[in-house]
């Protein structure tokens, strides 16, 4: 990550700095509110000038892209060109300009932490920061007890695992000083070098991408408290075996190195006449009525994907002409959803528009079988026609079969009546369907689809009086 000087923000002078300390809005063009900005970011236009690629961006090239006309700012490890939101900011475009061609985080954490940047950027997206390559040394310590970890992406056909091959499966293990967390990780391939090991720590939560020839192993965990910036990574090329060394802040012992993250977005790329095209999609189980038993070949050897195949599309008419035996590429997963969220969880909703139903799949299947206090599961899904519904028919045979699950089909533009009720998502569909089983009950609502009906929903939700702490939106 790029570190920028503290400095004030909103500028001394600067449009957005109200006279008496506070802030202020510039006022905008005509034509240039946050509904037309969604209605442009929503068009199908290039907002990045890279046709869909997403790249990995040094310091360097970073740096090239200051100017008001062609303005790239790095927000948590994210690179956005903003170039195109200039007229849009509420703050104006000096604003924008003061991170331009560098990392903006501090800069907009002191005003704009709020925002769901997310969201309102994810048409902009360029790519991520590429980290610099870490010093390594070669050193050997003693082996350590092994946890089992599954791997993450996508293997070969010759290095399908199997039972005869658990040697080889990757692991990790930590152990603790007064001072020092240490983080092990065992990837059994010889000739690991620090090109081969990414590390980024942000927000309290560590981040390891070990690349193991056609694969790579990730440990992605919430730390259970804070530490130093300063992290060393010690990589002993031998035996394949990589330290991450991490300061504490506070000399206290740690019970656990942490919470791992549950990530549902994996990233997919192929090619279209030259041009690389990449477009996130959530894994999901292969169905909602097998009693919820996880498939056989769970063994992080296949990847269940559903998606809404469109006839004009740019990506997914080469998904559907794709042959077996043919390749793509597939990222590592990615998410910030913790399954601790919904361990004593006693009301469960689910607000999803159509494919942002995907990350509700695994959801339901885990809450209906391991969370013992669950007394509702309600799924309030935003369709266009009845054709639109995916596992319709599972999700009704569902409802029948377990009593604490309920399905609600809303449809904007039915063709018939009785499928589902009429309309769209607002204060008094969510005021009439979302309730607690009893008052001061444990909730979480979660919330996937297109932008403005994730954005909407959040702030419905707020206005009825639900906490930040019991929404969660799944967003790509």
């Amino acid at each position: 990550m790029l570190n920028v000087p503290a400095q004030a923000f909103p500028a001394s002078g600067s449009q957005q700095r109200a006279a008496a300390g506070g802030r202020s809005k510039v006022p905008l063009k005509p034509g240039r509110s946050l509904m037309d900005w969604i209605r442009l970011s929503k068009s199908g236009k290039d907002l990045t000038g890279l046709k869909g690629r997403l790249i990995e961006v040094t310091e360097e090239e970073l740096a090239k892209h200051s100017k008001k006309d062609d303005c790239w700012i790095c927000i948590r490890g994210l690179v956005y060109n903003v170039t195109p939101y200039m007229e849009y900011h509420p703050g104006g475009g000096d604003e924008l300009m003061r991170a331009a061609g560098t990392d903006g985080t501090d800069l907009f954490d002191q005003v704009h932490r709020w925002v769901n940047y997310e969201s309102m950027l994810k048409e902009c997206l360029v790519g991520r920061m590429a980290l610099k390559p870490l010093a390594a040394t070669t050193e050997t310590c003693c082996a350590l007890p092994e946890e089992k970890k599954l791997l993450n992406g996508m293997l070969p056909k010759n290095k399908v695992l199997d039972t005869s091959s658990k040697d080889l499966t990757p692991s990790y293990d930590w152990f603790q000083t007064d001072y020092l967390v240490t983080v092990v990780i065992y990837t059994k391939q010889k000739g690991m070098n620090s090109e081969m090991v990414i590390v980024d720590h942000q927000d309290g939560r560590l981040r390891v991408d070990s690349i193991l020839r056609d694969y790579s192993y990730l440990l992605h965990i919430e730390l259970s408290y804070a530490v130093q910036e300063d992290i060393t990574v010690r990589i002993a090329e031998k035996v394949g075996k990589v330290e991450i060394v991490l300061k504490k802040k506070d000399n206290i012992p740690w019970s656990k190195l942490g919470q791992p993250l549950n990530s549902h977005n994996s990233f997919i790329k192929c090619t279209d006449r030259g041009t690389e095209i990449v477009k996130p999609y959530t894994p999901v189980s292969c169905s909602l009525k097998s009693d919820f038993k996880e498939p056989s070949h769970h063994d992080s050897t296949h990847l269940i994907l559903m998606i809404k195949i469109y006839p004009n599309g740019l990506f997914t008419p080469e998904l559907d002409h794709l042959q077996i035996g043919d390749y793509i590429s597939v990222s590592n997963s990615e998410g910030s959803f913790k399954k601790s969220q919904v361990q004593t969880l006693e009301d469960l909703f689910l607000l999803a528009a159509g494919t942002g139903f995907t990350p509700m799949v695994k959801l339901l299947n885990y809450v209906l079988t391991n969370v013992c206090s669950l007394r509702t599961a309600k799924l309030v899904f935003f369709n266009k026609t009845e054709d639109d519904i995916l596992w319709r028919n599972q999700l009704e045979q569902l409802a029948l079969k377990d009593k604490r699950f309920e399905v609600q089909f809303i449809l904007s533009e039915p063709k018939k009546e009785g499928t589902g009720k009429q309309g769209k998502i607002s204060s008094s569909l969510l005021s009439e369907f979302v309730k607690r089983s009893k008052k001061d009950s444990k909730v979480l609502i979660c919330v996937c689809g297109p932008a403005p009906f994730t954005e909407q929903g959040i702030q419905f939700l707020q206005d009825l009086g639900y906490s930040k702490e019991e929404v969660h939106s799944f967003t790509a």
